[in-house]
């Protein structure tokens, strides 16, 4: 099934806000926390959190 792009960045987007929110936290709660709130799994969060703090991957292409 393909998400659609909205519902990504809606995604992503509530992600980086939770963990702004949170930063008073470990960031091993906040993915728990992320996990049981949005049923995704603890390496999909770190890869959203990473490419935000870093931006994309180099090996993901655009097209």
């Amino acid at each position: 099934m393909k998400r659609s792009k909205e519902l990504v960045e809606k995604r992503k987007n509530f992600v980086i806000d939770y963990v702004k929110r949170n930063q008073n936290k470990q960031m091993k709660v906040i993915v728990t926390e992320l996990t049981e709130m949005l049923f995704l799994s603890e390496r999909t969060i770190y890869n959203i959190i990473l490419e935000n703090l870093v931006g994309p991957y180099p090996y993901t292409s655009s097209v």
